[in-house]
């Protein structure tokens, strides 16, 4: 099973509505979105999509994207997620709780912690855990998410131009 891990939108429309014909062209079959969503229309696009998604510090109006992310199906986490696919153990958040990332970490008990808030791309490996940052769609130099193949562990980086 392929993902798309998706961070820090940050209202960016088109790029948003880029990345995720990417993903799907990719073969990406569900989406986790690492917070920083920031209003409910962005939340709109991922209508259709099986998508997973986690508060971040810029995401004010939780009110409205809840009820955005209820209206398209998808899943809400508040500021941490945790699914099991393809036996594997994945946790994501945004990553401003700086302490929560820790304990989770710390935990040894998630194969794939994924998170954003840096803007900055990162895929290393602590202790059991890969550590995967997707970069961000807005706010970054170079716009990026990754598809990830569960079954492989092959992560792609994918920059999205417009």
């Amino acid at each position: 099973m392929k993902i798309a891990i998706l961070s820090d939108s940050h209202d960016a429309l088109t790029r948003v509505s880029r990345a995720l014909e990417l993903a799907r062209q990719q073969g990406a079959e569900l989406v986790l979105h690492c917070g920083d969503i920031t209003s409910p229309t962005v939340v709109q696009l991922f209508e259709g999509w099986t998508a997973h998604f986690v508060f971040g510090n810029c995401d004010w109006d939780r009110r409205a994207l809840r009820r955005a992310i209820d209206d398209v199906g998808a899943t809400l986490h508040k500021n941490f997620g945790h699914l099991e696919l393809e036996g594997k153990n994945l946790a994501f958040l945004h990553g401003h709780e700086t302490g929560l990332m820790t304990d989770l970490l710390q935990s040894r008990a998630f194969d794939y912690l994924f998170h954003g808030h840096t803007h900055q791309a990162v895929d290393y490996v602590d202790g059991v855990t890969r550590v995967i940052n997707p970069g961000a769609l807005q706010r970054a130099s170079v716009k990026t998410f990754v598809v990830l193949d569960l079954k492989t562990g092959q992560a792609e980086s994918v920059v999205v131009e417009r």
